[in-house]
């Protein structure tokens, strides 16, 4: 199951990709009349963002099934498919916890002369401000030089828990998206060298495109092991595996749930492979994973 987070010029909206040919059925229209006809409930509130369906923790698979077979068998799918022109937004708006990993590929850590970890992941956050959607276009300053791109598969975490163990950490997670780690590299490798920390050169405001969707967990079958590739414009510069990962994604969960505790909507980016490289203004970026899709963007100079 996709499901998306959408907006036109009057409201936001969640979606849910209801057939092959792309139709999309308007949950955030489905989800009360299914409360008032189905249950007896009139003021269930109108939910606009996936953010807050995590927040009031009705990101629920079988939720969702039950709301789309009740809409068809009383006949109400056309009345709740979307027909107005839309845009996507980010999966999650403006995540709880945005938290990437370096170095988790062997051979993007040699790309940079760096060693791969061994014990641990290596965690590092970036600023939920910095997130957009497919089709939007990534703002690169112009004063703080290279700026790089990185496609990574992206965890979301639809339960809250605390030292996880690795053999149960497929039970936390909601479902899978794709991010573009956008790095401003030379402000990060200043920051490395005067031994600082790596959040602003992650954290500009366009920073990290997600999407299009979340693809729901139930339609992955572990261990995750999925192709990844990046273009920028015509030009193939990243194309591997996750199973490529140093850190397993159980893995990844277990450590970083030692130190914090993981809420529902967090996003947890695993890391890129190798062949990272430049951007520039004018720049079109297309970051694909297999049985995910394919997150599009376009890359502009900031103005003031």
């Amino acid at each position: 199951m996709k499901v998306l987070s959408l907006r036109t010029e009057r409201e936001n909206f969640i979606g849910i990709i209801y057939d092959e040919n792309g139709r999309i059925l308007n949950l955030t229209d489905a989800l009360p009349l299914y409360q008032k006809l189905k249950n007896k409930i009139d003021d269930f509130p109108k939910i606009k963002t996936v953010t807050e369906l995590f927040r009031e923790q009705l990101f629920n698979i079988d939720l969702f099934k039950r709301v789309i077979d009740f809409v068809e068998k009383h006949n109400l799918m056309e009345y709740l498919f979307v027909k107005e022109s839309f845009r996507y937004n980010a999966p999650v708006e403006f995540p709880p916890k945005l938290i990437c990993l370096g170095r988790n590929y062997e051979l993007h850590a040699k790309e940079f002369g760096s060693p791969t970890p061994t014990e641990e992941p290596i965690i590092f956050a970036k600023s939920s401000t910095s997130v957009i959607g497919h089709l939007e276009t990534v703002y690169i300053p112009t004063d703080v030089g290279r700026i790089d791109h990185e496609v990574e598969l992206a965890v979301v975490i639809g339960k809250r828990g605390k030292r996880i163990k690795r053999e149960n950490a497929w039970g936390y997670i909601a479902g899978y998206t794709i991010m573009i780690d956008i790095t401003a590299r030379d402000m990060q490798r200043k920051d490395i060298q005067a031994q600082h920390p790596w959040f602003r050169s992650k954290s500009f405001d366009y920073f990290a495109p997600m999407g299009p969707w979340i693809v729901t967990a139930d339609e992955f079958t572990p261990p995750i092991e999925l192709d990844l590739k990046l273009w920028v414009n015509d030009e193939l510069r990243q194309n591997s595996n996750t199973k490529n990962m140093t850190f397993d994604i159980p893995s990844i969960i277990e450590s970083i749930s030692k130190y914090m505790t993981l809420y529902p909507g967090d996003v947890i980016s695993t890391g890129t492979p190798e062949g990272v490289g430049p951007i520039k203004p004018g720049d079109k970026i297309t970051a694909w994973i297999q049985n995910i899709g394919e997150l599009v963007n376009y890359v502009e100079a900031e103005t003031d």
